[in-house]
């Protein structure tokens, strides 16, 4: 008779193997639905991963509480959604979309260009295998990290064209994003139960005065009617949305997660082109353009809004410390790089 490690040894063998040829289950976050980029992202997704060994089938969500719940509760092995949202799983790699912390202004501008390479680079360093286990958290594995763009305040008034103009005025924020609420109160304006269902309704019906959203929602989700024709969008950048799909990776062969981030990282230009369009999308005349002085001011304060967030536990310090640092490698002139703030925590 076999031996009993010889027994346990094929036991094993045979539980990889139907590991290996078992379908895995995506929950695919996309507000637009079946429709979406986002989801149109995953299936070219799911086909380039059968090379490793993955045999992704996708499930489309527009409520993305939904999504992350059946994530959480085992219904997915695998879950695509905002780094809103995952930051509660994965801390880390959603420091990406901490307030100002990608956005990069220089000489009174802000510097889209430098941003998306902030933003490059982090997922980069993200997706380097010394980094592979920090993508490691609770028994969840970032699969891979993909740019949603920035996200502009909308307003229903142009007028409300400054911080101090911004004070009373309702502002649409995620229940699940505490520091959203603690950003709004920072700037004495009245925070709005929202969500990914109904901020844009809200919006457009008159219910909140302003909503912080990418530009690729700005047609489909009809915000032309919430601006009218006294709001805008002001270029002001107030955070660098991303994209970000977690896994359970027992669920998936072994060194799944790597070449998952790998793939993602290699659709970071192909995300851009789409984020460009969208923003083209938005008549110049409805583009609210910030003085230089206001966009230095605006960064100083999202800076320290971000530091005093990320002291309240609400944001990983030592993502924004990797940040930061690429940050400064790309705009090393800017005052922020000759002090220790968030490079060293107190």
């Amino acid at each position: 008779m076999p031996s009993l490690n010889k027994l346990a040894a094929a036991a094993a063998l045979l539980s990889a193997a139907t590991l290996a040829s078992a379908a895995q289950t995506f929950c695919v976050f996309d507000i637009l639905g079946a429709h979406g980029e986002g989801f149109n992202a995953a299936k070219d997704y799911a086909v380039a991963m059968q090379k490793n060994g993955a045999d992704i089938k996708l499930k489309v969500y527009i409520d993305e509480r939904v999504a992350l719940e059946d994530f959480r509760t085992g219904q997915c092995d695998g879950v695509s959604a905002t780094a809103l949202r995952t930051r509660a799983f994965a801390p880390l790699a959603a420091s990406i979309d901490s307030i100002g912390a990608a956005t990069v202004v220089q000489n009174g501008k802000i510097d889209m260009k430098t941003s998306f390479e902030v933003v490059k680079r982090t997922i980069q360093t993200f997706t380097s295998p010394q980094a592979a286990k920090l993508m490691v958290n609770n028994g969840y594995e970032v699969a891979g990290i993909l740019p949603l763009g920035p996200a502009y305040p909308f307003l229903n008034d142009r007028k409300i064209s400054s911080v101090e103009a911004a004070a009373g005025k309702k502002i649409a924020a995620f229940d699940y994003d505490k520091a959203q609420a603690a950003m709004i109160q920072r700037i004495g304006a009245q925070a709005v139960s929202a969500d990914v269902t109904n901020f844009a309704t809200k919006f457009n019906n008159g219910a909140v005065d302003i909503i912080v959203a990418p530009a690729m929602v700005y047609k489909p989700l009809e915000l032309a009617k919430g601006i009218g024709t006294k709001g805008a969008v002001a270029r002001m950048p107030m955070i660098m949305l991303s994209y970000q799909m977690l896994i359970r990776p027992e669920k998936f062969p072994e060194g799944f997660g790597q070449k998952s981030r790998e793939y993602w990282l290699s659709q970071f230009d192909r995300a851009v082109e789409i984020i460009e369009r969208a923003e083209k999308d938005v008549p110049a005349n409805v583009w609210l353009e910030l003085p230089a002085l206001d966009a230095q001011r605006y960064s100083l304060m999202m800076r320290e809004a971000r530091i005093d967030i990320a002291k309240q536990g609400l944001y990983d310090q030592r993502g924004l410390k990797i940040i930061k640092k690429i940050r400064c490698s790309l705009a090393p002139a800017e005052s922020e790089c000759a002090d220790s703030a968030e490079i060293e925590w107190k």
